[in-house]
């Protein structure tokens, strides 16, 4: 950060307090992320005391467990950072004038946390598709976590280049992967009744929900400054051009103009998509209980295959370290 910016800094910390009134829609926006994030750290810790402290008696499930949490608790404190700092990288906007605030560093926690809440959604889906036999839901859960990484080295090359047609592919690629979940959560519908194919019928129509607003606000908002950019020839930076300038140069602003595009998708992002993620720890847990939820013709054509399950718990556990540390 330059000595001049610096210096043109301190007059909007000083005016902090008075530029986010409550008369500013953008306090009160800001207000909410924190509260709701305040909410969910404290939903985890309920998570983690009720299967945290008390592991199972297999030592396979108790594992997988554990990881689950861990990599929800990946997404819910990665969230909630990003809550309390907020920025639009490709604007290089935020809200603190601190070094936290800084794209790099917010970047990179957003990596990490999207990595682990597609880990989360990959082994749920091998759970169940390997208790029912459902090659289709195997399938699916072996494609999120490819598909996800495919769109965060998009999301950087968007951040990187301030190029906001690698946001809208990237936007798209979660489109596909959640279409891809939920096709696997379909194939489950005949395997199950009660209380889990409750929780399927109402995942279904979030996932529905999800795909029509990224399809119909998120991505077409992310072409149309894309074409903007386009028309006015909006030089573009080079990779590493770009990474020296997320790294050193942020804009602190509370014109809710300048934020006008970021409030609806954040507000959902940092509320439903962490609900999700909790919501992932809690279903999970129910593994044990997942014969009794079996349709009868289910439970004959296919039993469930625990096996399978740890397979893939063990291969996470060993992989999403090393993955976290390349990002």
């Amino acid at each position: 950060m330059s000595v001049e910016w610096r210096a043109s800094s301190e007059p909007q910390i000083k005016s902090l307090a008075k530029s986010l009134a409550w008369s500013n829609p953008v306090a009160w926006w800001w207000g909410s992320l924190t509260l709701v994030s305040i909410a969910n750290i404290a939903i985890w810790f309920v998570l983690y005391r009720q299967f945290g402290e008390h592991p199972a008696t297999n030592l396979a499930r108790s594992s997988s467990i554990w990881l689950m949490l861990v990599l929800c608790a990946g997404y819910v404190f990665g969230c909630a950072f990003r809550s309390l700092l907020p920025r639009a990288d490709v604007q290089r906007i935020c809200l603190v004038d601190h070094w936290l605030s800084s794209v790099v560093v917010g970047r990179s926690v957003a990596t990490i946390a999207e990595v682990a809440f597609a880990a989360q959604w990959a082994i749920l889906l091998y759970q169940l598709g390997g208790a029912t036999g459902a090659e289709t839901t195997l399938n699916a859960a072996r494609a999120v976590v490819p598909l996800i990484l495919i769109a965060e080295c998009f999301s950087w090359y968007a951040v990187l280049t301030r190029n906001y047609l690698g946001n809208a592919i990237e936007n798209s690629t979660w489109a596909v992967t959640f279409f891809v979940i939920g096709i696997g959560l379909c194939r489950l519908l005949p395997e199950f009744h009660g209380a889990v194919r409750w929780m399927l019928v109402l995942a279904i129509p979030c996932i529905a929900f999800y795909l029509a607003f990224l399809m119909t606000v998120d991505v077409p908002m992310y072409l149309a400054r894309w074409r903007d950019d386009v028309a006015c020839g909006r030089a573009l930076l080079r990779p590493l051009e770009g990474l020296y300038d997320v790294s050193t140069r942020w804009i602190v602003t509370h014109d809710p103009a300048h934020w006008k595009g970021e409030l609806a998708w954040m507000a959902l992002y940092f509320s439903g998509a962490v609900w999700a993620s909790l919501a992932l720890c809690a279903f999970y847990s129910l593994e044990s209980h997942l014969p009794s939820y079996r349709t009868e013709q289910a439970a004959i054509s296919a039993p469930a295959d625990a096996s399978a399950v740890a397979h893939m718990s063990d291969w996470f556990s060993v992989t999403m370290p090393a993955k976290a540390e390349a990002k």
